[in-house]
């Protein structure tokens, strides 16, 4: 990356030499017509290798990021707001944090913080580590953060469940209090790395939101629109040579299927040089001698993994 030393840290608004990658219909949303059903199809395709590979975490980590980054993107599609969406994992495991966000245009990152030697010795008795013993104990946030001016709205629950896809559900159930069938997908293949998701959620017929049916038809239609798509397998929705279009007709074509605009997803770290400056800045003096070394601060951004650097006398800090 080619820095312009003329412009001040704090001015510096450049970024890093990182991918300009754009799936055009990463996520397709639907819905079946007079049932109360709608849902997200996500493929971000080769954007799953490239977001992961940037990071040095172990397979097994990479895996459940992978799952992660597929259901913000699903849920972000289906919410109205300009900003971020964001799940966040906390628990006592070797996964000690998990971070994945997703903005209202399909920016994507995520950030995984693991301990290695832990990681490998869960490995040594358990080859296949489900998201619970890979998290542990914690916490699982959602949350959507539209800016320094408004307040973050948060919803928070307790880890429950072994995989990633139990996780939301749980906190659907206990949090949104409706009904969400979710599955997610995530495997390094021949190609590279590849995940998938799909969500669905059921909506509400008696509030003049979803279809004029009984309950019962409601119930019966919800109870088949999630038997079909249990056979949805990792092959199908991880092959790059089936559209998405071709996958929900293979698993909806006979319930009504009505498919919306397919939204776009794009490689999404927002680190810049001024942003960093702007942290740096809250460090004091003797904060930031000790981290200079030879006269350079480096400073690495957790979600694209790449350094900047700084000369001290270009960071002010505190004086007291």
């Amino acid at each position: 990356m080619t820095t312009n030393i003329s412009s001040p840290a704090f001015l510096d608004s450049s970024r890093p030499d990182t991918p300009d990658l754009v799936v055009p219909q990463g996520v397709v949303p639907f819905y079946l017509d007079q049932r109360p059903v709608r849902g997200r199809l996500v493929r971000p395709g080769v954007l799953t290798d490239t977001l992961l590979t940037r990071h040095d975490n172990p397979d097994v980590v990479l895996r459940l990021a992978g799952e992660a980054l597929a259901l913000v993107a699903a849920l972000a599609s289906s919410l109205k707001f300009q900003g971020s969406f964001s799940l966040q994992a906390k628990g006592d495991g070797p996964v000690s944090l998990l971070l994945a966000d997703c903005t209202d245009s399909g920016a994507l990152r995520f950030h995984a913080r693991s301990d290695d030697a832990q990681v490998a010795e869960l490995l040594a008795t358990c080859p296949n580590p489900t998201a619970g013993q890979l998290l542990g104990k914690g916490y699982l946030a959602f949350s959507v953060d539209q800016g320094p001016d408004t307040d973050i709205h948060q919803g928070i629950v307790e880890i429950t469940g072994e995989s990633l896809s139990d996780m939301a559900a749980h906190y659907f159930a206990t949090s949104e209090q409706h009904a969400c069938w979710v599955r997610l997908f995530c495997e390094k293949t021949e190609q590279g790395w590849r995940a998938g998701a799909l969500v669905m959620e059921k909506i509400a017929s008696d509030g003049g939101i979803g279809p004029d049916i009984s309950t019962e038809e409601g119930d019966d239609a919800w109870e088949t629109a999630t038997t079909l798509a249990t056979t949805l397998t990792a092959h199908e929705i991880l092959d790059d040579s089936l559209s998405s279009a071709t996958l929900l007709h293979r698993l909806f074509h006979a319930e009504g299927l009505m498919m919306g605009q397919p939204r776009a997803l794009a490689f999404g770290c927002r680190c810049s040089r001024a942003r960093l400056s702007g942290i740096l800045e809250t460090f004091s003096l003797d904060d930031l001698d000790h981290m200079a070394q030879e006269g350079t601060i480096t400073m690495n951004c957790s979600f694209c993994n790449h350094s900047f650097h700084f000369q001290r006398d270009e960071i002010g800090g505190r004086t007291a």
